[in-house]
């Protein structure tokens, strides 16, 4: 990662292509799934999945928390001339996501159910989701190593190995859907069990390349060793990731409960849909801001203001364009993506269709965010980072009270739009001032 060797814009699109492919066959294992609910299950189906969603970002996050806590911390420490430090964070992150999968077997077997119900699922959405939740209990472990590892394989500079192995957990869980769900007839059962086998061999995959000779942070069993100071410093960058995947299961959650409450389980599976065809783009943006992680993090490391800042206003132009026309497909070609997981029920494709325009319209605001998050996370500022994606929780809270009390189901479907401006007009400044202090400052006293 060289300047003198390579323009900051070959070095952002190395790791940023692969990374976002990455994070986009990653969303496919969702995506796919409500694809096949939504033929082969129906509304009910969609509407039951989507209520179990909560639980399994909760997962999702704890894998990102430690892929990019402990990812971020494995390219500074490359940028500093340390790889025996690097190597301890890497075997660090592995016990990590052993202890961390563990819990959360125990606390999905212990409260599955009961956020189920706090979402106000009831008859066929409850038994689906029931079912849908219970095969993460003993397949959670798998779920967050299969967010983790990819990410840490890429920050020990593969990032195309990290690639190829989630399309081909992608490529096995759209058979494994097929099979089990469109063959065998197993529902949202056989949805999670896709998922969950999956995302087993993507462990594997990468488990057997940090111990092979392939990779430069080369593993052995003698070398494991877990660091409680190491693993500290990972979760407190990795904090905010945890945090913003807690915010769109807390908004998952608050908008199911809402739904129900003011609509029906029809707004649901709505709401699911275009939580899909929003993840799309959030992927993405992700995936620009994941690849952005490791070439930042390697100049914060070796002290290069001047390539810093150029790899970051690139991710922001790319983020926004691409941003700007997801919102324009939105709304010229709604039932063309609608009707993806849309079939022979036009009530759904009606109220799904009337909700993407009001609910999508500053999605673009999402990647921003997203990306500011990341990138106080890249140069070991957890603490700005986490407080971004904290507030990006709370602020929602107000919205989510008051608009449905005056505007009914259209408050529900604005809530997220109208806070996601007012918080980036708090965010946005933020990035700014750090940016111009760095370049003021080009040798920060930041200790690591």
């Amino acid at each position: 990662m060289n300047n003198s060797s390579q323009t900051v814009r070959r070095t952002f699109w190395r790791y940023t292509i692969p990374s976002v492919a990455a994070m986009l066959v990653n969303g496919l294992y969702q995506v796919v799934d409500g694809i096949f609910v939504g033929h082969y299950v129906g509304a009910d189906g969609l509407a039951g999945i989507n209520m179990a969603w909560p639980i399994i970002g909760i997962l999702i996050g704890l894998g990102l928390l430690v892929g990019l806590g402990a990812g971020s911390l494995i390219s500074i420490y490359r940028g500093e001339g340390n790889p025996q430090k690097a190597r301890d964070t890497l075997s660090t992150g592995l016990g990590l996501i052993v202890l961390l999968g563990g819990l959360m077997m125990a606390l999905i077997a212990a409260f599955g159910p009961a956020m189920m119900l706090a979402q106000g699922a009831t008859g066929a959405a409850l038994i689906l989701g029931t079912d849908y939740i219970d095969i993460f209990v003993w397949g959670a472990v798998f779920t967050l190593a299969g967010s983790a590892l990819p990410m840490l394989v890429r920050n020990d500079d593969s990032p195309h190995l990290s690639t190829g192995i989630m399309c081909l957990g992608a490529g096995l869980n759209i058979l494994l859907d097929y099979l089990l769900i469109g063959v065998m007839d197993r529902g949202l059962e056989g949805a999670a069990i896709a998922t969950v086998l999956s995302q087993s061999v993507v462990c594997f995959i990468a488990l057997s390349y940090f111990f092979s000779s392939c990779s430069g942070l080369q593993l052995t069993w003698r070398r494991l060793i877990f660091r409680s100071a190491l693993a500290l410093k990972a979760i407190g960058l990795g904090a905010s990731t945890l945090f913003m995947y807690a915010y769109f299961s807390f908004v998952v959650a608050l908008h199911n409960r809402l739904f129900m409450e003011y609509g029906t389980a029809t707004h649901v599976g709505a709401f699911a849909i275009i939580g899909y065809l929003m993840t799309i783009y959030y992927l993405l943006a992700e995936g620009i801001a994941g690849g952005m992680q490791p070439p930042i993090s390697y100049y914060f490391g070796a002290r290069q203001v001047a390539p810093l800042k150029a790899t970051l206003m690139l991710a922001i132009k790319v983020t926004l364009l691409s941003g700007l026309g997801f919102v324009a497909a939105f709304n010229l070609f709604p039932e063309t993506l609608l009707g993806l997981f849309i079939q022979n029920n036009p009530a759904l494709m009606a109220t799904a269709a009337y909700g993407m325009k009001l609910h999508l319209f500053a999605l673009y605001l999402d990647g921003l965010i997203a990306l500011a998050t990341i990138y106080f996370l890249a140069v070991n500022q957890g603490g700005k980072a986490l407080a971004i994606s904290v507030g990006n929780m709370l602020i929602q809270l107000p919205f989510l009270y008051l608009l449905p009390q005056w505007y009914g189901i259209d408050g529900i479907w604005l809530s997220i739009p109208l806070s996601n401006i007012v918080l980036f007009a708090v965010v946005a400044p933020l990035v700014w001032l750090d940016i111009r202090q760095r370049q003021q400052q080009p040798h920060p006293a930041t200790s690591y």
